[in-house]
């Protein structure tokens, strides 16, 4: 059996986020809960008391970030897992979308995930220990059309969770990213997308129904795969969720593979002539 750990989780409100701090809890660790509203954490708190501390919080406040995460470190003496769940689903075709509704997305995706871990990081360093989580998606690896914005801010977490993978492991924090495939967590129910232009209707009906029911995983599932993870003396760097995820994966990077074979001999006279 681990030792109790202490968790600090964004988006706890609900999916995901909900899911993983409720299991956790069931399994005797201690849960730091943020959410936009903390009336959405009040059955958390009913049910688990001084177990969990149940704190309102805007991610793409970098100012609150900062103050709740120093806040939750203080509350319960030490932070073992920051989990930077929070985040949301904006799609459309790239002529369609809205700017300012683009500058959202990736608030609240990138940025709100880059001021959790920055907000994180030096009460870790002190600890010597810590565990950063950041949940990235199958759209964080492939991308497919209407899904520009989001998976934008997917591949930028992949990015930005590996660069800091590399920064912090002398100091003892590891860092994996999850890749959730497709969950029935309701995510998509609360997506949001710009105004239609009728040209594209065709390329959405194509992604549409490429769309496998069958392929919908269970969320409770995933709890036990990322206890696993934490508990591990080391953790994978990437952890997929989903049993028909990584098959896709390899198809892409093969289909990469492929790409970037075929137009090598262009790729090398780039180089231009080697010095003398």
């Amino acid at each position: 059996m681990s030792s109790s750990k202490v968790w600090f989780i964004t988006g706890a409100a609900r999916g995901f986020g909900r899911l993983w701090a409720e299991a956790a809890l069931k399994r005797g660790d201690k849960v730091v809960a943020t959410a936009r509203k903390t009336s959405d954490l009040d059955e958390l708190v009913k049910t688990y008391g001084d177990a969990v501390l149940a704190l309102p919080l805007d991610v793409t406040d970098r100012d609150a970030v900062f103050a709740t995460v120093k806040q939750a470190a203080a509350h319960f003496e030490r932070l073992d897992v920051i989990l930077s769940n929070a985040g949301y689903g904006y799609f459309g075709a790239i002529e369609e979308l809205v700017p300012e509704q683009v500058r959202a997305n990736f608030e609240t995706n990138v940025f709100g995930t880059l001021w959790v871990i920055q907000a994180a990081l030096p009460i870790l360093r002190a600890q010597g220990s810590g565990h950063i989580i950041t949940v990235s998606s199958i759209g964080g690896i492939m991308s497919f059309p209407t899904g520009g914005s989001y998976n934008g801010t997917k591949f930028a977490i992949e990015a930005i969770s590996e660069a800091l993978a590399g920064e912090v492991a002398p100091f003892g924090i590891k860092v994996t990213i999850l890749e959730p495939g497709s969950y029935s967590t309701g995510f998509r129910s609360s997506a949001q997308a710009p105004p239609a232009i009728e040209a594209y209707d065709r390329v959405k009906q194509h992604v549409r129904s490429a769309f496998k029911p069958e392929e919908v995983g269970d969320p409770g599932a995933t709890a036990a795969a990322v206890f696993e993870v934490v508990d591990a003396e080391q953790p994978p760097l990437r952890l997929v969720l989903g049993s028909t995820t990584i098959a896709k994966f390899k198809g892409v990077y093969a289909g990469r593979v492929s790409n970037w074979e075929k137009w090598e001999a262009v790729s090398n006279a780039a180089q231009g002539e080697k010095p003398s």
